[in-house]
C-alpha cells in the first residue's frame, strides 16, 4: 500500500510498534526536566511559546466574561453554549483549508495575521462596550472571527514549534505549550470574572487588547520559517490546488489506523466531553448561587488541575506511555464531567472541575504530538489542519449540550453526553488501540 505521496505505507507491525518512529527522528529522550530548560532557553520556540501563552489567557478571559455577559442580557443557556460553539466552528469549516494553505504560505506571516485579527478584534469590542452599545450578536461575531485564528492554531504555530524543535522534543514541548493553555485557565477565569464584576465586560477585552500587542512584539521577532518539504519540491503552477492537497492528507489518514485512532480520540473529547466547559457559568449561577467573580473562580479550578497534569508530564512524560496519556486522560476527563455536574455544592463542583484538568492536560498534551509524530513530515501540515476539523466537531457537542441543557437542565445534560462519552469511546476501541 502507498500513500498519496507515492511512498509506502506504514506496516500493520509498525502501525502497532507503539509510539511512532520515522527514519529521520532521533528516538525522543527519556527525561523531560532538562529538556524542558533547553527549550525554554531556544528564543525561536519561546517566543512561539510567548504568542501561545498570550492567546490562550485572553481566550479564557474573554470566554468566561462573554458567558456571563449572555446569561445575564438573555437568560439562555443556549445562547451561552453557542457563543463558545462559534469559536470553534471555524475549525470545522476552515481547518483543513488553513492546514493546505499553510504548506504553500510563510508561516511566519500567517501568526502575524492571526495575532493582528485577534488584536483589532480586541479592541473594536473594548469600545463597543465603552460605548454601551455592545450587543450579543456582536459579541457572537467577534467569537467567530476569533475562532478562526483558533483553527489556525494547529497547522501554524504549533506546526511551527514542532520545526523548531524536532520531533524528538515534540512531546516535551507540547507539554509545555499545554502548561501555558492550562496556566491560562487557571488565571483567565479568575481574571475575568474580577473584571467582569468590577468594570463590566469592557475590562475583559481591554486587557485582551493589551496583551495582544505582547504577543504580537513576539511574533514580530521570529525567525521566518523554513519552506515546508511539500512546498519545497512541488511546483508553483499546475500542481494540486487546496481541495487536491486536502484529499491528499485525508487518503494518508485512512491508510493509518493509528492517525484515524488519535483523531477518533479527539472527536469524542470534543463532541462529549469538551462542550460541558459552557454550562459552568449556568451551574455556577442557577445551582451553587455564586456571582460572576466566584463562577469565574470556580472555572479557574479546571486550569489548576490541567497545569499541575502538564507539569507532571513535563517532567516525567514517557514516549512508550503516550497513549495511556492520551486515552486515560479521555477517561478521567468523563468521569469527572459526570461527577461536576451531579455536586451539591460549590466545594465538590471545584474539586471535580480540578480532577477534570488533570485528565485534560494528558489528553492535550498528546493530542497534537501524537499526530506530528505519526504524520509524514512533508503531510504534517494537511493532517494537523485535518486535527482542527476534528476539534471543530465540538460544534456538535455545543448545539447538542445547549438544546438538552434547555429541555432538561444543565446538571442533566451534562450527565447524558458524559454517558455518551463512554459509548463512543466503546465503539472506537479498534482504532486507538493501534495508537
Amino acid at each position: 500500500m502507498v500513500d498519496g505521496k507515492g511512498a509506502a505505507a506504514p506496516s500493520a507491525a509498525e502501525r502497532n510498534a507503539g509510539p511512532v518512529q520515522h527514519r529521520d527522528r532521533p528516538t525522543p529522550p527519556r527525561g523531560g526536566g532538562g529538556g524542558a530548560r533547553s527549550l525554554l532557553a531556544e528564543a525561536q520556540f519561546r517566543r512561539l511559546w510567548t504568542v501561545g501563552s498570550v492567546i490562550f489567557v485572553v481566550r479564557w478571559i474573554e470566554m468566561i466574561a462573554v458567558g456571563v455577559f449572555v446569561y445575564r442580557q438573555t437568560g439562555s443557556a443556549f445562547l451561552v453554549a453557542m457563543m463558545t460553539m462559534l469559536r470553534i466552528l471555524p475549525m470545522g469549516l476552515l481547518g483543513a483549508v488553513i492546514g493546505a494553505v499553510a504548506e504553500r504560505m510563510e508561516r511566519r506571516t500567517m501568526l502575524l495575521l492571526m495575532v493582528l485579527s485577534n488584536l483589532v478584534i480586541s479592541v473594536v469590542m473594548a469600545l463597543l462596550a465603552h460605548t454601551g452599545l455592545l450587543a450579543v450578536w456582536q459579541v457572537a461575531v467577534a467569537c467567530f472571527l476569533n475562532g478562526i485564528g483558533w483553527a489556525a492554531d494547529n497547522p501554524v504555530r504549533r506546526l511551527m514549534i514542532g520545526e523548531a524543535v524536532g520531533p524528538d522534543r515534540m512531546g516535551t514541548a507540547m507539554s509545555l505549550d499545554a502548561g501555558a493553555n492550562n496556566a491560562s485557565r487557571l488565571f483567565g477565569p479568575t481574571l475575568g470574572g474580577v473584571l467582569y464584576a468590577a468594570v463590566g465586560i469592557e475590562g475583559a477585552f481591554l486587557l485582551g487588547a493589551l496583551l495582544h500587542l505582547i504577543a504580537l512584539a513576539a511574533a514580530l521577532r521570529l525567525r521566518p520559517a523554513e519552506r515546508p518539504p511539500a512546498a519545497a519540491g512541488a511546483a508553483p503552477a499546475g500542481g494540486l490546488g487546496v481541495l487536491g492537497r486536502i484529499g491528499e492528507g485525508v487518503a494518508v489518514v485512512r491508510q493509518d489506523r493509528r492517525l484515524v485512532g488519535i483523531l477518533s480520540i479527539t472527536v469524542i473529547f470534543n463532541v462529549f466531553g469538551w462542550p460541558f466547559t459552557s454550562m459552568i457559568p449556568v451551574i455556577g449561577q442557577d445551582r451553587l448561587g455564586l456571582d460572576a467573580d466566584g463562577i469565574g473562580l470556580l472555572a479557574s479550578m479546571d486550569g489548576a488541575g490541567a497545569l499541575c497534569g502538564a507539569v507532571a508530564l513535563t517532567i516525567w512524560a514517557r514516549p512508550g506511555h503516550y497513549r495511556t496519556y492520551y486515552v486515560g486522560g479521555l477517561v478521567a476527563y468523563l468521569v469527572m464531567l459526570i461527577a461536576f455536574a451531579l455536586s451539591p455544592n460549590a466545594w465538590l463542583a471545584g474539586a471535580a472541575l480540578l480532577l477534570t484538568g488533570l485528565g485534560q492536560a494528558g489528553f492535550a498534551t498528546m493530542q497534537a504530538t501524537l499526530v506530528f509524530l505519526a504524520a509524514p513530515p512533508e503531510m504534517r501540515p494537511r493532517v494537523l489542519g485535518l486535527l482542527s476539523v476534528c476539534i471543530g466537531t465540538g460544534l456538535i457537542g455545543f448545539v447538542g449540550l445547549g438544546l438538552l441543557a434547555e429541555a432538561i437542565g444543565a446538571p442533566a445534560a451534562i450527565v447524558t453526553t458524559g454517558l455518551l462519552g463512554f459509548a463512543a469511546l466503546a465503539m472506537t476501541r479498534r482504532w486507538w488501540q493501534a495508537i
